[in-house]
């Protein structure tokens, strides 16, 4: 059974361009059969927890050795490495705020990636462990052009999915809306269009 996960970050529920393009995206993806069952997570709801002392060391211990309070410091990461896990697709919302992603986006990274969970160290350097899966980035600013030098959203999503093995990903953005009254239905055509190409 093939599974979409769908990440929102956006602090907005009512008037949020990520979440109406990602309504839109996991719709298109539901049809064309890349998702016969979908997982929500809104950081915007439920923001992960931010790394605590207790947290990083309950990670740096090997999972054998692990007390049941470092377990359960570990417990919420575990969930979210295990939605990451099962899904094939991700969809992430992407609000661009001062140039970049919002905390509770990086509140969830922090969570996820975890030595020995999703990522790993060898001879030759880091390896993701995520592999084979398809990642969408729909991303919304109001003057931040998307991919622009002082895009500093996402260049770095792009490298921390790569870096715990997710590298096939796609960007869809609405940029520049203060400037730019075609941008949103600009990104609605993309994702028209990419289910045409599915």
């Amino acid at each position: 059974m093939s599974h979409i996960l769908r990440i929102d970050a956006s602090a907005r529920h009512s008037g949020s361009t990520t979440r109406q393009l990602a309504d839109q995206l996991v719709t298109r993806l539901v049809e064309q059969g890349y998702g016969s069952a979908v997982t929500r997570r809104d950081l915007a709801l439920t923001p992960p927890a931010l790394l605590t002392e207790s947290w990083v060391g309950a990670n740096f211990t090997d999972d054998a050795d692990r007390s049941d309070d470092q377990r359960a410091v570990l417990a919420h990461s575990d969930e979210l490495i295990a939605e990451l896990e099962a899904a094939d697709t991700i969809v992430i919302g992407v609000p661009v705020y001062n140039f970049a992603i919002p905390a509770a986006l990086k509140a969830w990274i922090d969570q996820i990636a975890r030595a020995r969970r999703t990522f790993r160290y060898t001879e030759t350097g880091p390896e993701g462990l995520l592999t084979g899966k398809k990642a969408y980035l729909v991303v919304a600013s109001g003057g931040v052009p998307v991919g622009s030098d002082y895009d500093f959203a996402t260049g770095y999503l792009r490298h921390v999915l790569g870096f715990v093995g997710i590298t096939d990903v796609t960007v869809i953005e609405a940029g520049q809306q203060m400037m730019d009254g075609d941008a949103v239905s600009r990104a609605a055509s993309a994702i028209e269009e990419l289910k045409q190409a599915a």
